[in-house]
């Protein structure tokens, strides 16, 4: 048999094209088609083993069953967990996804915005730079779906889904400073992304709990760009003006990550000398700094709820999970906060 159409599957039922195509879409009832006609269709498109041209029906409806991710790093292991989550969600209400990467530069974001507006997407996913919201907020004026996620604008009414950063980070550094560490260094990326400014603000709350002197000189930022250059020079900063640092709170894995390598090029054994805490954390964690505390980011959590909200505003019906969600003021938008999981490791 050769390619169903729904003209192939009107002409075996004797019926209208027009009648087959609004029960295959869902709106039979809608159109006042009997149940029993509806019934025939369906039962026929089955047995046919019916499949619907995506592409006519993107045509018509002017969308296509696609929705765009845009990720900053594909290579990074949370973005790519994260992708793996938003699919597996997305295919429950038979959507696809196309995955894009901005390598955190503005210029290819805004570029990868207009490519997926392009192909008409359904709705779009994305983990934003913070420096230009231009596109963004075009979005937003155009009620296009829009969720984002990890980071957020706070002066923009856009749908998002984060996690608790300065609790989160408050819960870690708060846990070394009871294990006994008093000048605890912490690395994190320049202060214009608003999650990691307010990862800064959980470390420096939980030293204020403790009546601990926040010093600047245990601070360290690098460049967003090139971090991997900059923590070298960071680190040397820190231990020439604190030499006596005892523990280390990274704003992110992939900033562990880098401080691990320089810990082993210059043979500090950091898994004794130090007491150490991050914000989510890489699969060779295990391997290289087993008694690293991590707050874990719910990486299926974080999936579902986007898609969850990205289905809402594309009209497609889904079963959301049951996570508490604040609206806004208006309430149009959804903005939804994660906790983390705490995983200690050093009690032993």
């Amino acid at each position: 048999m050769g390619h169903i159409t729904l003209k192939t599957i009107a002409e075996r039922l004797n019926i209208s094209i027009a009648t087959v195509s609004w029960v295959l879409a869902g709106k039979g009832k809608e159109r006042k088609i009997s149940p029993a006609t509806q019934e025939r269709i369906l039962l026929c498109a089955e047995s046919m083993n019916y499949h619907p041209n995506m592409l006519a029906r993107a045509l018509t409806r002017g969308v296509s069953n696609t929705v765009g991710l845009i990720l900053p790093s594909i290579s990074d292991s949370f973005y790519s967990a994260i992708a793996k989550a938003i699919e597996l969600s997305l295919d429950k209400i038979d959507y696809s996804l196309m995955i894009c990467s901005s390598e955190s530069e503005t210029l290819r974001e805004n570029r990868m915005i207009s490519m997926l507006k392009s192909h008409r997407v359904g709705g779009i996913i994305l983990a934003p730079m913070e420096i230009s919201k231009v596109e963004i907020r075009q979005l937003i004026n155009e009620s296009y779906p829009l969720v984002l996620f990890d980071r957020f604008f706070p002066d923009l009414p856009a749908n998002y889904v984060l996690i608790d950063n300065e609790e989160s980070s408050y819960k870690l550094v708060d846990h070394l400073i009871r294990k006994g560490s008093r000048k605890i260094a912490c690395i994190t990326i320049n202060p214009h992304l608003h999650h990691m400014n307010l990862r800064r603000k959980g470390y420096e709350k939980a030293l204020k709990k403790h009546r601990l002197e926040i010093n600047p000189e245990l601070i360290g930022e690098v460049a967003f760009h090139g971090y991997e250059k900059d923590i070298p020079a960071t680190l040397d900063r820190i231990f020439h003006q604190v030499p006596e640092v005892d523990a280390f709170f990274f704003a992110s894995h992939i900033l562990a990550i880098e401080a691990f390598q320089y810990f082993r090029v210059h043979h500090m054994d950091y898994n004794r000398k130090f007491r150490l805490g991050s914000i989510h954390e890489e699969p060779l964690f295990q391997n290289i700094a087993p008694h690293i505390n991590v707050a874990m980011m719910p990486v299926a959590k974080i999936g579902r709820q986007i898609v969850d909200i990205l289905a809402e505003q594309m009209n497609v019906k889904y079963s959301p999970p049951n996570t508490t969600t604040l609206e806004t003021k208006e309430n149009i938008n959804r903005s939804v906060v994660l906790p983390c999981k705490l995983i200690i490791r050093d009690n032993n």
